[in-house]
């Protein structure tokens, strides 16, 4: 049975299980919530997962790790490990995006609605996905501002998850949406993220950064010393 290594880093937690395909709960798991020290935190958190687990790393079939929208350094922290860890194991390494581990367990109970992930992106934006039943996508990863969203969203009724819910869900209202909110967590459930990432293709769900804008840091021109 394919055995999984989530990781994920990319909001407001540090996180890491692993998980066996047809199991109902991970084998070992561990969330701490965080905005920031990931790094220091990440491999002791994955060291003390795989010491819960008969074998560690090496009954391991893949590592998992989210690959964003999130936060440029918490990215990079689990991006990095994971491919370290899938390059010393010799097992392949996939890439989950955030907002499809916030949509996958809306998407799995009988509900009526827009399905809808919804992470805070400062500045008045979000970052959003929706899918409608069936799985015809409404919104593909985009940085949106709330009112924007709504307008490509129609009527509704929106399901949301996600750190930015409750906004998203106001706004929606405001303008005359029904919108329920079905969870506001952090950070995906990692579980889920496991899942996700057993039924990803490696050679298509590249470990690499999902960047949906530029970095909010950028260089001061000025303060460069001019090249001799």
């Amino acid at each position: 049975m394919l055995r999984v290594l989530a990781i994920d880093t990319a909001l407001g937690a540090c996180s890491a299980c692993i998980w066996q395909a047809g199991d109902d709960v991970p084998l070992a798991s561990e969330s701490l919530p965080m905005e920031r020290g990931h790094a220091e935190a990440l491999l002791p958190l994955i060291d003390r997962v795989a010491a819960q687990v008969e074998g560690g790393f090496e009954t391991l079939d893949r590592v998992a790790v989210t690959v964003g929208p999130g936060s440029y350094t918490g990215l990079r922290v689990g991006i990095s490990a994971a491919r370290g860890i899938g390059l010393a194991a010799g097992i392949p390494v996939v890439g989950v995006a955030t907002l499809s581990a916030y949509l996958a367990p809306l998407m799995v109970k009988e509900r009526r609605g827009l399905f809808t992930a919804a992470i805070d992106a400062k500045h008045g934006h979000i970052y959003i996905q929706a899918i409608a039943p069936g799985g015809r996508t409404i919104i593909q990863p985009s940085l949106m501002s709330y009112r924007d969203a709504i307008r490509v969203l129609g009527s509704g009724p929106l399901l949301i998850s996600g750190s930015a819910a409750a906004m998203l869900a106001a706004e929606a209202r405001t303008q005359g949406v029904d919108a329920y909110i079905t969870d506001m967590p952090q950070a995906p459930d990692i579980a889920w993220v496991a899942r996700l990432g057993a039924l990803a293709d490696p050679n298509q769900a590249l470990p690499k950064p999902l960047y949906l804008r530029d970095p909010d840091a950028k260089p001061q021109d000025r303060a460069r010393i001019a090249r001799q």
